[in-house]
């Protein structure tokens, strides 16, 4: 019996320091990625494209599955999907909707940014979150790492981010965004790195939209 609490007592008084080891190498893994994404041209002239599958759930049944794009250049970003696409050139963002042909414009805030491109982790892990490393190790064939962030504050609505990177290139396969009461799935289905993009690629064009209805909420 003394040999098993002891035993029970060595494993407890041992979980901070795994959890502390755990949470550094999780650091490294999204330092690792956010440094991939930066050099594959993420911030200067070049660009990431990324084709995904969208899964979105509602208090876990699912609510519709969407095919889109997001093109990315630093924190700037363009998402296309059958019924919507959203520019957002750093600062504005304008969300144009197909069935209503109407463009919302406005300034996002970081949380209302997490909810809309799933690549914002790049920049946000830093602070708000607390992250650990998962135990899944493959993912469609691929190896990856899995690491979960965590909001620290819990009153808003991203609670949480699953992430799958491949060991190799330090790319996101999977996002999965989990908040309150929903829950999106993000596959990446192919990825480009290196790619010329103009700024007015992140901009809404008046022209190419003539009928829309344009709502500023500024």
């Amino acid at each position: 019996m003394r040999k098993y609490i002891f035993s029970v007592l060595i494993a407890l008084l041992s979980l901070p320091v795994i959890a502390q080891q755990q949470q550094s190498q999780a650091k490294v893994i999204l330092d690792k990625t956010a440094e991939a994404f930066r050099k594959a041209g993420g911030v200067k002239a070049g660009g990431v494209r990324a084709d995904f599958t969208l899964k979105a759930l509602n208090d876990g049944r699912l609510e519709g599955r969407e095919n889109g794009v997001i093109q990315l250049k630093g924190e700037k970003f363009m998402l296309k999907t059958s019924e919507t696409t959203t520019w957002f050139d750093g600062k504005t963002q304008w969300s144009y909707m197909v069935r209503n042909d109407e463009v919302n414009v406005s300034t996002p805030t970081q949380e209302e940014l997490q909810q809309i491109n799933p690549y914002t982790f790049l920049y946000m892990y830093q602070k708000g979150f607390s992250y650990k490393l998962g135990t899944v190790k493959t993912f469609q064939g691929k190896a990856v790492w899995e690491v979960v962030l965590t909001a620290n504050d819990k009153k808003q609505e991203l609670e949480s981010i699953t992430l799958y990177v491949t060991k190799n290139a330090y790319e996101p396969v999977c996002i999965q965004q989990r908040g309150q009461k929903t829950r999106n799935e993000i596959t990446v289905t192919a990825y480009q790195t290196g790619l010329d993009y103009a700024d007015d690629v992140f901009t809404f064009d008046r022209k190419a939209y003539p009928t829309a209805e344009v709502i500023d909420l500024r």
